[in-house]
């Protein structure tokens, strides 16, 4: 495998940014990736970036809004991992999805990997291997007879509204705990 085709940022230099920084950072990594996937498709269009993203997922190529969207609590937390891997996965969707037969390919695909590899010199991996505890906290506890639930907020509003939820596990409807009680760190 070639070597990323991205420069690595630095580590010291990503733990100092401020919020606005930080988004700074995040558009240029985006626009060096562009320009990356220039060099193969140069009609390819220049994606918007928004960090509206929520829940566990860390990244998306939206192509009905026209960008990319990432996750702000994750990319906070996992700064490094996040431009590294995370941008070049995004950015490699983008430029799929614009060749001729983009739509009509599998997401992570031999196209999508092939980019991966040979164009950002990246192993082509699907998921990411975040903490994402902060990024969607689920601290409603449901049981059943075999083990413990945690449901974020929407879900369990779902559940007050009188949506039935049963275990994969056992098939026994859930039955609402309370709320999970978080110890302070400080």
């Amino acid at each position: 495998m070639k070597r990323p085709a991205l420069p690595t940022p630095d580590l010291d230099r990503l733990a100092a940014l401020d919020r606005e920084a930080l988004l700074a950072a995040l558009h240029a990594r985006v626009d060096a990736a562009w320009r990356l996937c220039r060099e193969v498709h140069p009609t390819l269009p220049r994606p918007a970036v928004w960090c509206d993203l929520r829940g566990k997922c860390a990244g998306q190529a939206h192509f009905g809004r026209g960008g990319l969207r990432f996750n702000p609590v994750l990319y906070a937390e996992n700064r490094l991992d996040f431009l590294v891997e995370v941008v070049p996965h995004e950015m490699a969707h983008w430029l799929v999805h614009h060749l001729e037969d983009g739509p009509r390919v599998r997401p992570h695909g031999r196209e999508w990997q092939t980019v991966m590899r040979e164009l950002f010199g990246l192993a082509p991996r699907t998921t990411h291997r975040f903490d994402t505890g902060r990024a969607s906290p689920a601290p409603h506890r449901y049981a059943c007879d075999c083990r413990e639930h945690a449901f974020s907020a929407r879900r369990h509003a779902l559940a007050r509204q009188g949506q039935r939820y049963r275990c994969r596990h056992c098939a026994q409807t859930l039955v609402y705990l309370g709320l999970e009680v978080f110890e302070s760190a400080v």
